[in-house]
């Protein structure tokens, strides 16, 4: 693993991006970061995005608001946010997409009967849903991208959200890489989380980062928001004027 740089995103790869991966390991790689997930209390910046909107009144009132998840991977984030729709009454229409094969299945099997979310596999560039698209979420999905794929993936957002976006992902910093580490092997989590979780910290982000690729994406600086979220999350949304 190469040594942390704070001063740039590290270009090392990460064990669950291979495409000789098998089902097994990568749904046991999965399972064991959606646990993390909610020991970190992951999905909560999200849900606040989604709550603000409700709040503001962009929640469409004659249908379901149309959202779409990017890198899906377990589905864990979808299905918080169905729980948290269906608790609060909200019409949702959720659709997971994600490039890797094995991720539909994964969700799928990980999904309740009776919760209705779409599961699509597909490169997100290459997708073309049913229907207009009102909100695209992503959690923890951006760093897995270069820099030239991720400022391809906010003008497609840009393009193809009609009400706004949510991106959900990490802060890169030294205590976060060095504290996953150590955690991940006193909890004995699944070998990929271990190496990858470090590798993840040492690809994302900090605020220069995204101030400059939103400015590259051609999003004004007051039209995005950079927040940081605990523990170690650093969130990028944008709800576009009604």
């Amino acid at each position: 693993m190469k040594p942390f740089d704070r001063t740039r995103r590290s270009d090392a790869a990460e064990l669950m991006d291979a495409d000789d991966v098998d089902y097994d390991t990568f749904r046991g790689c999965l399972s064991d970061l959606a646990a993390v997930n909610r020991l970190s209390l992951g999905y909560r910046p999200t849900l606040e995005f989604l709550s603000g909107l409700a709040r503001d009144g962009r929640w469409p009132r004659d249908r379901a608001l149309r959202v779409i998840d990017v890198g899906c991977g377990y589905g864990d984030t979808l299905r918080a946010i169905s729980h948290w729709a269906t608790k609060r009454g909200l019409a949702i229409d959720l659709t997971g997409v994600d490039r890797n094969p094995w991720s539909a299945r994964a969700a799928a099997e990980a999904t309740p009967q009776g919760m209705k979310i779409a599961w699509r596999t597909a490169d997100i560039f290459d997708y073309r849903p049913d229907d207009s698209v009102d909100v695209i979420v992503s959690a923890l999905f951006t760093h897995h991208l270069d820099d030239a794929a991720l400022l391809r993936f906010l003008v497609w957002m840009e393009g193809a959200a009609a009400v706004g976006w949510f991106i959900n992902d990490l802060h890169r910093h030294q205590l976060a890489f060095s504290g996953f580490k150590a955690a991940s092997r006193a909890l004995r989590l699944h070998p990929f989380v271990q190496h990858d979780g470090p590798v993840s910290f040492a690809r994302s982000f900090v605020p220069a980062d995204w101030r400059r690729m939103l400015a590259e994406a051609g999003v004004q600086p007051d039209a995005a928001r950079i927040s940081r979220r605990f523990p170690f999350r650093l969130c990028v949304d944008r709800t576009k004027p009604a």
